[in-house]
């Protein structure tokens, strides 16, 4: 594409005309394609996802995929309008400027950006969910191309880089419609194991926000040094909105006091120390201490 000058800038000044000219074409041109990618394509896309039922969590990084697309087909059209070369030329050059550049300079961008790309395509959490990775855990605030931000339960924010969340195991308790949880009660040696299993699946049935179906089941799992070991297993419906924490433990705590009350122990580790001490080289025996 040749570009003349314009003919006010040669009268004014004749030696720079043609750059000037040149400068012209290229803002006029980038700012046409950036405002009419920011204010009807952006908003066009915005709807598409809307349509297509997009989670918020992919929403983000998708419309900043967008913007950035926007801003290098602006600058291409601006250097191919301008005269600087054709558009699939300046294009080109702008990309691969660019790729070398943040190739050298941004690798951990990069693994970071690609990692980012892996989370919204498997979609292992979203923005709500309590995750669990390298000994953290909290809930996601927002998922970033870069970084994912997660609020811990002590309201602490960690700015995680997305490539370590993607190289690692990642545990999402709320990620399915329901949640087992499960807790271990001990009981005496002495006390009926069969009431309080009974106990125990009865207050699981009588807690409003544990699941009758599947149902609550107990299961003598330990027979430890001080205790018997029934453990209880159950369900929680719709764990990314219920405090499930909070229902266990009214869950635990109703089987304790029904334990009380039926005179069921729930004893704790005790030790017996036997012996004897020896005192100015004699030996002493426990009944000479009494």
């Amino acid at each position: 594409m040749m570009v003349e000058p314009l003919p006010f800038f040669e009268d004014i000044v004749p030696q720079y005309a043609l750059a000037i000219t040149q400068l012209l074409y290229f803002v006029v041109a980038f700012l046409g394609v950036y405002l009419l990618g920011r204010f009807i394509v952006r908003p066009l896309f915005s709807r598409l996802l809307d349509r297509r039922d997009i989670g918020r969590h992919a929403r983000q990084p998708l419309r900043r995929v967008v913007s950035v697309a926007i801003l290098i087909v602006a600058v291409g059209v601006a250097f191919g309008f301008a005269g600087y070369g054709n558009f699939l030329t300046a294009l080109a050059t702008v990309a691969a400027a660019a790729t070398l550049a943040i190739g050298f300079a941004m690798q951990d961008v990069i693994a970071n950006f690609v990692a980012g790309v892996f989370i919204y395509t498997d979609e292992p959490f979203r923005i709500g969910d309590w995750i669990e990775w390298n000994g953290n855990e909290g809930i996601v605030e927002d998922i970033d191309l870069r970084v994912t931000r997660v609020r811990t339960f002590d309201n602490e924010l960690l700015t995680v880089p997305n490539s370590v969340l993607t190289s690692g195991v990642i545990k999402n308790p709320v990620a399915k419609d329901k949640l087992r949880l499960q807790f271990l009660f001990g009981i005496g040696y002495d006390d009926d194991v069969d009431e309080a299993t009974e106990i125990i699946i009865g207050e699981a049935e009588n807690h409003d926000d544990i699941m009758d179906d599947p149902g609550v089941s107990v299961r003598l799992t330990e027979l430890a040094d001080s205790y018997v070991g029934l453990k209880s297993r159950f369900w929680i419906a719709n764990p990314s909105r219920a405090d499930f924490v909070k229902t266990r433990g009214e869950y635990v705590q109703a089987v304790k006091e029904r334990f009380d009350d039926a005179g069921i122990d729930m004893p704790y580790p005790t030790r017996t120390l036997e012996g004897g001490v020896t005192i100015e080289g004699k030996d002493v025996d426990e009944a000479s201490l009494e």
